[in-house]
């Protein structure tokens, strides 16, 4: 097999996610060395690259691991068993932080804060509903029923481990809300975790009393949550610079295209995340979808105005209107004038003798 040295941080910066998890996989799967590249087929990767301790994969990476993984093992209840390996020890500072928090609140907020460090296409969101806290997640990518119901399953047996490990036995107080219909094998779901469960909600929640989440730790150490939670914050914020921001993702994305082609659901599917999630992230960074789309067309056609003959209905074709006059209240809306006033003007500027600007009353003569 080719290596394509896809792990390497400075030709892929979408790779971000620790590739332990996959080990994980191997080792429930119970695969030998030899019997790896079955898992990792379709990924680009080698086995030496797959066995590298730190080695990082992308989501698409990933998820193609995921759904190699249960063709191979054949239970629809894989992601359970995935899940009772991940103890918090192997979610690395993350797992460390929220161990020693001081509270159950305090490790699930650590976990959302710190998630995008180890897995960047699953989101917590944590909201107080009268004396409940609602952990809702979020699996951000464009995956099948079956992988889905993977990481579902995998994501809220991980939270209950460390919800245990925090509160030291099992949480018979919680709720837990599957997305997914209840399948034909939904009572093995009890052999695994406890507390109410529920199919075919309208969210992936986990739902726990706000006394619970309250009680201490334990297990808790003031100067080991602050060390590990300083080392978490770091790690954030290289991801954060490491990686272009979402406008810049989704401008690449658009200029690789046909001007105006791209959908907004496209480009949310390319990034493995909802139309939703996407517009959050561009919102944060005080950009939007239409905004990005806007700027890079209204450029292009004064590109085209200024520096070609070509004809407003060319320009209209060009930029991908089929309709000249949607393009011509579009440029109207850009540039507070119509297209052929703003070809004129540019023309008028571009045969004034240069002297001239010297008469601009805003330049000071000397």
């Amino acid at each position: 097999m080719a290596t394509t040295h896809q792990t390497n941080d400075s030709q892929n910066p979408e790779a971000d996610i620790p590739s332990n998890y996959s080990r994980l996989i191997a080792r429930e799967l119970g695969l030998l060395a030899r019997q790896l590249p079955g898992l990792l087929r379709g990924t680009g990767l080698d086995v030496a690259q797959f066995l590298s301790e730190d080695s990082l994969l992308t989501a698409a990476q990933q998820f193609r691991i995921l759904r190699n993984a249960l063709d191979l093992s054949g239970k629809p209840e894989f992601g359970l068993r995935l899940g009772a390996r991940l103890t918090p020890a192997t979610h690395g500072a993350m797992g460390f932080v929220a161990c020693s928090s001081p509270d159950l609140i305090t490790a699930l907020q650590a976990i959302h804060t710190f998630l995008p460090t180890r897995a960047n296409f699953i989101q917590l969101d944590l909201q107080q509903v009268e004396e409940r806290l609602e952990c809702v997640v979020n699996v951000q990518g464009p995956v099948d029923k079956a992988i889905h119901r993977c990481l579902a399953d995998m994501a809220v047996k991980a939270l209950l481990e460390f919800g245990e490990f925090i509160v030291g036995r099992p949480l018979h107080e919680a709720q837990i809300c599957f997305a997914h219909q209840a399948p034909e094998d939904h009572t093995i779901y009890s052999d695994y975790l406890s507390g109410q469960i529920r199919f075919g909600c309208d969210q992936l929640k986990l739902i726990l009393p706000m006394a619970l989440c309250r009680k201490p730790n334990a297990s808790a150490n003031h100067e080991n949550y602050r060390l590990a939670f300083q080392q978490c914050e770091s790690m954030l914020a290289r991801l954060q610079f490491r990686q272009p921001s979402y406008r810049t993702r989704v401008k690449k994305m658009m200029l690789s295209r046909p001007p105006g082609t791209l959908s907004e659901d496209e480009a949310a599917a390319s990034l493995f995340m909802s139309k939703r999630t996407l517009a959050r992230k561009l919102k944060q960074e005080h950009s939007g979808f239409r905004q990005i789309r806007d700027e890079i067309l209204s450029q292009q056609a004064v590109g085209y105005l200024c520096d070609s003959q070509l004809s407003i209905e060319a320009i209209a074709a060009l930029l991908n209107y089929h309709d000249t006059a949607n393009f011509r209240r579009a440029f109207k809306r850009w540039f507070a004038q119509p297209p052929e006033l703003h070809r004129q003007c540019a023309g008028l500027q571009a045969r004034r003798p240069s002297g001239r600007a010297s008469r601009d009353p805003t330049i000071t003569e000397t």
